[in-house]
C-alpha cells in the first residue's frame, strides 16, 4: 500500500473579473478559496471568498491576487475564516497523509485514538474525515496494510510464523482467522508463489470470443475474456505462477457453460460460489457491483455513495478495473456519470454487447 498523496486542484474556475469574484464572495464559493483573497476597507481585515463574516458592502471590498498582496497594502488576516493558513480541505487531507505514513512506519497497528491524536481530530471526526478521503475506515486501512506487510515477509522471511509476528500480528490465531481473505489460499500456499493450491480452469467460446472460467475449492476465482485462449491462460498462469492448474472435468465444463449460457442469455441468471481476493475497498465495491440488477447503469460515482464513501470515485474506478470475475462480479454495468461508456478490462465493445443484451432481456 502506498501513502496517500495529496494531488493540487486543477479544475477551479477562473474569476476572471471583478463582477465574478464579487458573485463568488456573496455566494461563500469555497471553490474561489486560494484563488483570490478579498479585503474590506472598514475592517482592515483580508479574507477568503467563502469567509462565513457578514458579507461587506461592496464598495468597501477590494480584491487581491493573493494574500501577500492583501497584507503588502495594509490588511491583517481574517481571524474567522485565516487565509493565511491552507483551507481546512487541504489541511484535513495532509492530516490524512500524515496519518497513512504513521500506520505505514509503525512496528504495531496504532489504535484509532492515537491515530485521531496525531490527526489533531476527535476520534469521531477523525473517522469521518478519513474514510471520506481515502475511502475506507482507519480500522481497513491498517489492516490492508498490515496483509501488504505480511506479503512481503512470507517472501523473505524463514518461516510463516516469523511473517506473520514482523507484520504486526501479535498472534497466529488472529491472522489465520483471515488469511484466506488476505491472501486469497493459506500463508504456506502463498509464500510458496501458490505452489500446491489446486485451481481446476477450462476455456470456451462464445459469442464474446473466447471465455476462460477458473475455480479454487471456495468457488471461482477467475473468468476472463479474450480473442485468444493461450492468453487468457497465461494470464491464469501469472496470477498464480506456482499453482497446480487442472483442467475441467465434465462437472466443471457445466459451470462453463452455465457461464457462457448466461452471457448468450442474461435472463437465465448466474448464481456461483465465488473465490473473491482484493483488499477490504475492493470486495466493498464488488459486493455493491453484485447488487446491481441485469439491465441497469449505474455510475461510479453511485457506487461510491453506495458504499458509504462518496469522494472515492477514482479509487472506485480502479476497483472496477481489477476485478478478475467477469459477469459475474458485473462491473460491465458502470458507466460514466454522462451514461458514456467508459474502459472495460475485457474491452468496450463486449461491454456495450452485454449491456445492450440485459436491456433486450429487461
Amino acid at each position: 500500500m502506498t501513502s496517500l498523496k495529496v494531488e493540487p486542484r486543477t479544475d477551479r474556475p477562473l474569476f476572471s473579473n471583478d463582477d465574478e469574484r464579487w458573485a463568488a464572495v456573496r455566494r461563500r464559493d469555497a471553490s474561489a478559496d486560494g484563488i483570490f483573497f478579498y479585503s474590506v476597507r472598514t475592517t482592515g481585515v483580508y479574507c477568503r471568498p467563502a469567509c462565513a463574516a457578514r458579507p461587506a458592502r461592496r464598495e468597501n471590498v477590494r480584491f487581491h491576487s493573493t494574500r501577500e498582496e492583501a497584507e503588502e497594502a495594509g490588511f491583517r488576516p481574517c481571524k474567522r475564516c485565516r487565509p493565511h493558513e491552507p483551507p481546512a480541505a487541504e489541511q484535513r487531507a495532509a492530516a490524512v497523509a500524515k496519518v497513512c505514513r504513521l500506520i505505514e512506519a509503525a512496528e504495531d497497528p496504532p489504535n484509532l485514538d492515537a491515530l485521531a491524536e496525531a490527526a489533531g481530530m476527535s476520534r469521531f471526526y477523525f473517522h469521518r474525515v478519513f474514510t471520506a478521503i481515502t475511502g475506507v475506515t482507519p480500522k481497513a486501512y491498517v489492516a490492508a496494510h498490515r496483509a501488504q506487510r505480511v506479503r512481503t515477509e512470507l517472501s523473505r522471511s524463514e518461516t510463516v510464523t516469523a511473517a506473520i509476528y514482523d507484520a504486526g500480528f501479535n498472534s497466529n490465531g488472529r491472522f489465520y482467522a483471515t488469511s484466506s481473505e488476505v491472501l486469497g489460499m493459506t500463508p504456506t500456499a502463498f509464500r510458496s508463489g501458490g505452489s500446491g493450491a489446486s485451481i481446476r480452469f477450462a476455456v470456451g467460446e462464445c459469442s464474446l470470443g473466447s471465455i476462460l472460467v477458473a475455480a479454487t475449492e471456495k468457488g471461482v476465482c477467475s473468468i476472463m475474456l479474450g480473442d485468444d485462449p493461450a492468453v487468457l491462460l497465461r494470464d491464469l498462469q501469472a496470477r498464480f505462477p506456482k499453482a497446480h492448474l487442472i483442467g475441467g472435468n465434465r462437472d466443471f465444463e457445466q459451470a462453463v457453460a452455465r457461464v457462457i449460457g448466461f452471457v448468450e442469455e442474461p435472463r437465465l441468471g448466474l448464481d456461483l460460489p465465488l473465490d473473491v481476493r482484493g483488499t477490504t475497498f475492493q470486495r466493498r465495491v464488488w459486493q455493491a457491483l453484485r447488487d446491481i440488477p441485469a439491465g441497469s447503469r449505474v455510475s461510479y460515482a453511485d457506487i461510491a455513495r453506495r458504499i458509504g464513501s462518496p469522494r472515492s470515485v477514482r479509487a472506485v474506478a480502479q476497483a472496477c478495473a481489477s476485478n478478475a470475475i467477469a459477469v459475474a462480479i458485473p462491473c460491465h454495468r458502470v458507466v460514466r456519470s454522462d451514461g458514456a461508456l467508459s474502459g472495460y478490462r475485457w474491452g468496450v465493445k463486449r461491454k456495450r454487447i452485454l449491456l445492450e443484451r440485459e436491456s433486450a432481456t429487461r
